[in-house]
């Protein structure tokens, strides 16, 4: 029976090239894990293990290791951090304790930052900060600092400062013992001398340290009245008081470091024993209805209550499917017969594996607080709760984002049909924020996603993973519908033809919604002119039509139904005729309301050298972009701005050729706006055309 005070869940996330999958490298060489640490330029780390993320040197999907530091144990989630990928960083945090935010020396919060840092502070997930990269050139750790203050609204607590800066950057003062940490130039980890501070640095140290005694004293009253009377606080109680502070998310220790030159990493690694929570001191996960809603119970996180556990990651590997776990209560065995509460179906568990990246260790049991995979699951995806089947019950699901890019492909011959759909039957389960659906016009498959990148490299999975020739078509945006005004109407469906009839009467409002609101019914019906349980039936009938608007086709969004009166017949009306009258009076209002086309912006964030601001900015409004914000920082400026999908299609060739190869830019989905006349009317010639081709 494991120690769960011993355990440490936690996740490594940042923006992309902050240095996650180098700091995890080096946590995995310093715990033992591995004896050479590979490198991700080098293609060689050991959680990149994809084909695809070896090349590009980025990481895409999470990979789950565990190893040891002063006889914790560790689930390490090393994350992506790129934009397109995003959907694998929330749902890692959803299973997590504790996590690192890393951030890079020079860059500092970056806009993939902000919005894992928005994600984990949703998920109420207690963090480190380590700010990576104090090597390289302007890097300035006490900006970043600030930055995260400015731009994260978190408060940092440092608890390192860095000895010298850039190239001359060779180790860290802890402001705890006081002592400074110095490495050598021979880049091992364990090649360093503890000593006095750099007579220079004494005044810093002091202040500090009494900034960081301050802020973790808050957490005590008792202590931080006798600090206030003279009286110093034992660096146990101070601990204490830091460990209380990071699990209430009031402040977030910080260190800084260089994870590539093997600098303070000890420290980081120290810090995640000292004040991120084993699996038994944070908030236990709600447990929730068939809807959704909570319940008002909780899984306690303890090996002796019934099984609880939530899938959050399904991976097809050369082995089998696997299916990634967390255990919030109870045990697993070998042979166990669990409950999938989402199908209503049991499942034996054949082969549990501990992972380390793709390879593997066999278990007989897991317990609450372990992370594991299981082999071989059949109908479990991704946001199931597995259960014991005597105590049945639902953990809180995963909401995923909806895809905002499309493309078409189709295989070359008719062999690779069948693989196709095999192969990306497979994708689907894996990653929930790519789905597929087939035009029913055209007969083509359609794949959708985040971004350029993520279809991208699913083409690229397909190509090569599964040996499917494709042909692939043209990126398509995922346009939406809406109104624009209110129009008060009525239909009446009647249909006589022997026998009993079809009667139905509504009288009805359909206005424009709120943004984002997507579809809302209500009914101020009064007096029992249409009954009660007929009202389900009329909201199913407008609810199906939202799937097709009356401008090209699109989905409608942000649309208010209100039913305000009508009429029925005691014989004749039923439910499936006031379903048909919803229908018919969508058919018959929607054109009235002025439907219009409306597109996805994106929120993008570009940084460019300053001599090229200008034509960056030049480009991004030919492109209809709004520019939000310009920060100017140490290597380049960042432009904030929002820009229809539809116009960054290739965005990243043009922002090279600009820049001469140095700018860099991310996007992420932000809202729908209406198109402009000449765009709608380019996008509906180019429905009809499709339509008129599938024929």
């Amino acid at each position: 029976m494991s120690d769960l005070s011993l355990y440490r869940n936690i996740g490594i996330f940042a923006h992309v090239d902050a240095g996650k999958t180098t700091t995890t490298e080096r946590i995995l060489k310093l715990t033992g894990k591995i004896h050479k640490a590979g490198e991700t330029h080098d293609g060689e780390s050991t959680t990149d293990f994809m084909e695809q993320e070896a090349e590009r040197g980025i990481t895409i999907q999470s990979a789950a290791v565990s190893c040891y530091w002063k006889n914790h144990r560790f689930n390490v989630i090393d994350t992506p951090g790129h934009v397109d990928f995003t959907v694998e960083v929330y749902r890692s945090l959803k299973v997590l304790d504790g996590g690192i935010g890393v951030f890079c020396g020079s860059s500092g919060v970056e806009p993939q930052s902000e919005t894992n840092w928005r994600y984990a502070n949703e998920s109420g997930v207690a963090r480190l900060i380590f700010v990576n990269k104090l090597d390289r050139i302007g890097a300035d750790f006490l900006k970043v600092a600030d930055q995260i203050t400015n731009v994260l609204a978190a408060r940092p607590l440092i608890m390192t400062l860095p000895i010298g800066s850039e190239s001359n950057f060779t180790g860290v003062v802890d402001l705890l013992t006081q002592q400074a940490y110095v490495w050598d130039d021979s880049g091992i980890p364990e090649n360093f001398t503890v000593g006095e501070v750099p007579a220079d640095m004494v005044d810093d140290v002091a202040q500090y340290r009494e900034e960081l005694i301050e802020t973790a004293l808050e957490m005590d009253d008792d202590l931080l009245m006798a600090y206030m009377e003279g009286e110093e606080p034992s660096i146990d109680d101070i601990k204490r008081c830091i460990r209380k502070g990071t699990r209430d998310l009031a402040f977030f220790p910080t260190y800084c470091g260089s994870a590539f030159r093997n600098k303070g990493m000890q420290l980081v690694l120290d810090g995640v024993v000292d004040y991120l929570p084993s699996p038994t001191e944070v908030d236990p996960q709600p447990l929730t209805d068939e809807e959704g809603n909570e319940t008002g119970e909780y899984a306690i996180v303890s090996a002796d209550e019934p099984l609880r556990a939530l899938a959050f990651k399904i991976m097809d590997d050369r082995f089998g499917a696997l299916t990634f776990v967390r255990v919030y209560s109870g045990k697993l065995k070998k042979g166990d017969t669990v409950l999938n509460s989402f199908t209503g179906k049991t499942e034996r568990i054949g082969r549990m594996v501990e992972m380390h990246a793709n390879d593997r260790n066999e278990l007989e049991s897991a317990q609450a607080g372990d992370i594991i995979a299981i082999v071989g699951m059949k109908n479990v995806q991704t946001g199931h709760t597995l259960c014991d089947p005597k105590h049945p019950c639902t953990l809180e699901a995963m909401v995923f984002p909806e895809p905002v890019i499309s493309i078409a492909v189709a295989p070359k011959d008719k062999a690779g049909a069948e693989k196709m759909g095999v192969a990306i039957g497979k994708m689907v389960a894996e990653d929930p924020s790519f789905r597929v659906e087939t035009d029913e016009d055209s007969g083509e498959t359609i794949l959708k996603g985040m971004g350029e990148l993520h279809l991208d490299v699913k083409v690229d999975i397909l190509k090569r993973t599964y040996g499917v020739e494709l042909e692939v078509g043209k990126p398509q945006v995922a346009y939406r519908e809406t109104i624009s005004q209110m129009v008060e109407d009525s239909y009446t469906h009647k249909k006589q033809s022997g026998g009993s009839g079809q009667f139905g009467k509504i009288d009805y409002r359909i206005k424009p919604g709120e943004p984002g609101s997507g579809f809302a019914f209500s009914s101020t019906v009064v007096g029992g002119n249409v009954p009660k349980e007929f009202f389900p039936a009329i909201e199913k009938g407008f609810k199906v039509m939202m799937a097709e608007g009356p401008v090209a086709g699109f989905p409608v969004l942000d649309v208010e139904i209100e039913l305000f009166d009508g009429a029925f017949h005691a014989v004749d009306s039923s439910a499936i005729a006031f379903e048909l009258a919803a229908k018919g009076a969508f058919r018959q209002s929607m054109p009235k309301a002025s439907p219009q086309l409306i597109e996805p912006i994106m929120k993008v964030d570009v940084f460019t050298p300053e001599d090229h601001v200008g034509d960056v900015i030049g480009d991004l409004n030919r492109r209809r972009g709004m520019i939000k914000a310009q920060d100017p920082g140490a290597t380049g400026v960042r432009i904030k701005a929002e820009v229809p999908l539809s116009e960054m299609f290739g965005y990243i060739g043009h922002l090279r050729t600009m820049t001469s190869g140095r700018g860099q830019f991310s996007m992420e989905f932000s809202h729908y706006l209406p198109c402009p006349q000449n765009v709608s009317e380019t996008v509906i010639a180019e429905v009809a055309e499709r339509k008129k081709k599938a024929g």
